[in-house]
């Protein structure tokens, strides 16, 4: 019976800790729940502005600079995002997010180029790769922050293990 009290005892013992490990002792993740609030906020602003740039009349007399301010807001956008400090769970994206950011930021000096003053074409063009690649990449930490296995023309993903993908529940607490 005492053998038994016993064992009774490091089972309960053993579910007590996973449970205190699972719940983090009731703490949250505050690095982690920063990022998922930053990457909420960066994915709402490029919703908007993708919205306000389709919405821009090409006939209409300033429709140039009205595009070079919403390409400029997103670019403040990127480059927040860029400085988002990614929390452990997510180490992986970092340089993504670096890249994107500096895609970004390449691809507004090249919308510059193109539309301030004379029209470039050629910048034009360059401008719309760099702004390509900046999205493509901001896809890849979207799918990444939802579990997802990253896919996409280009894109390799090497793990050691297929459960180590870390996930962030798109829900609220």
């Amino acid at each position: 019976m005492n053998n038994l009290f016993g064992k009774k005892s490091i089972c309960l013992g053993i579910l007590l800790a996973l449970i205190l490990i699972g719940t983090g002792c009731g703490k949250k993740d505050e690095a982690l729940e920063a990022y998922k609030t930053g990457m909420s906020e960066f994915y709402d602003t490029l919703e908007t502005l993708d919205g306000s740039i389709n919405a821009i009349d090409p006939e209409s007399e300033g429709s140039k600079e009205e595009l070079l301010g919403y390409i400029d807001q997103m670019n403040e956008a990127y480059q927040k995002m860029g400085q988002l400090e990614v929390p452990p769970s997510f180490s992986g994206i970092t340089d993504i997010s670096l890249e994107a950011a500096e895609y970004m930021q390449k691809a507004a000096e090249c919308y510059h180029l193109a539309y301030d003053g004379e029209f470039d074409e050629s910048n034009e063009e360059l401008a719309s790769q760099y702004y390509e690649r900046a999205n493509n990449r901001a896809m890849v930490i979207l799918q990444v922050l939802h579990g997802e296995v990253p896919s996409g023309e280009g894109v390799s993903v090497t793990t050691e293990d297929a459960f180590q993908l870390s996930t962030v529940d798109s829900g609220t607490e």
